[in-house]
């Protein structure tokens, strides 16, 4: 694994995020054990302004999204949200608010032209398992566990469902939507919430590992397929192939897939110019 170019910091003491650059690979780590990295309105808006810097960082070719303690993310912080209710709406302004923070922080994730590794070494539940689900690629130790337990709280996790239903097959998405039932890490892997399962304490390394190996592909071809990804899932199957046809067509253009191509034929590595 590579050396970090810097010490790893608070980014803005006492941000509950840290952010650490490994190469061309930038981790951020949540960290606030104490409240379980609960997203708290301080951890979202720390996560989303690390995420806008990174955007046009050319130096930056992947992201892993980590946490330290024994929790990866127990999602909203209800003693936040419900310290609010004094408020003369009875809170209402501010859950709209932090609901719309979230929902706007998980998009940026999937906007990112860039891709995105979940590192999950605990349990991951409501908008913590949505994070998981919102992030490219997900590597889990064999510890972690996933679950949406609003159900139990009087709370459906309305938000939480929006990324789950579109990684996870719907009758598992509602099943662990309606029963709040935690999921395993390899049963995570099976219904294709989680990539990959490994030894507990190694999800860091497998996660940062992964992202290296992406890193090394064409930064323009990475953007570009990223984005064609997920706008194609929304259309029907007619729309979609028309516009992944125009999609390739334009990418055929591309100074790096002409290179790449000419590499394969010519049997030596290619040599990308992002672009």
């Amino acid at each position: 694994m590579m050396r970090s170019s810097a010490s790893t910091k608070p980014i803005n003491s006492p941000s509950p995020l840290l952010r650490e650059t490994l190469g061309s690979i930038a981790v951020l780590t949540l960290d606030s054990p104490g409240s379980r990295n609960a997203l708290s309105e301080a951890m979202i808006a720390a996560i989303d302004a690390e995420l806008n810097g990174i955007r046009d960082d050319k130096n930056i070719r992947a992201v892993v999204i980590a946490a330290n303690g024994p929790a990866y993310s127990s999602g909203h912080d209800l003693k936040e949200l419900t310290a609010r209710r004094s408020d003369p709406d009875k809170g209402r302004a501010y859950f709209a608010h932090m609901m719309q923070s979230c929902s706007a922080m998980m998009q940026a994730i999937v906007h990112l032209p860039k891709p995105v590794i979940a590192a999950v070494q605990g349990v991951a539940t409501a908008a913590g398992c949505q994070l998981v689900a919102s992030c490219d690629l997900a590597v889990a130790s064999e510890k972690a566990e996933f679950g949406t337990p609003g159900i139990d709280i009087g709370l459906f996790c309305s938000t939480p469902m929006v990324a789950m239903s579109r990684n996870v097959p719907r009758k598992q998405a509602m099943h662990m939507l309606l029963t709040g039932d935690h999921v395993s890490a390899p049963r995570a892997r099976e219904i294709g919430l989680v990539n990959d399962v490994v030894l507990a304490g190694k999800e860091r390394e497998a996660a940062i590992e992964l992202a290296n190996r992406v890193a090394k592909k064409s930064a323009y071809t990475l953007k570009i397929g990223k984005e064609a990804f997920y706008r194609q899932a929304e259309m029907t199957l007619a729309d979609a192939y028309n516009y992944a046809s125009q999609v390739m067509t334009e990418n055929m253009m591309a100074r790096d897939a002409q290179e790449g191509i000419g590499a394969f034929i010519e049997k030596r590595d290619p040599k990308w110019e992002d672009r």
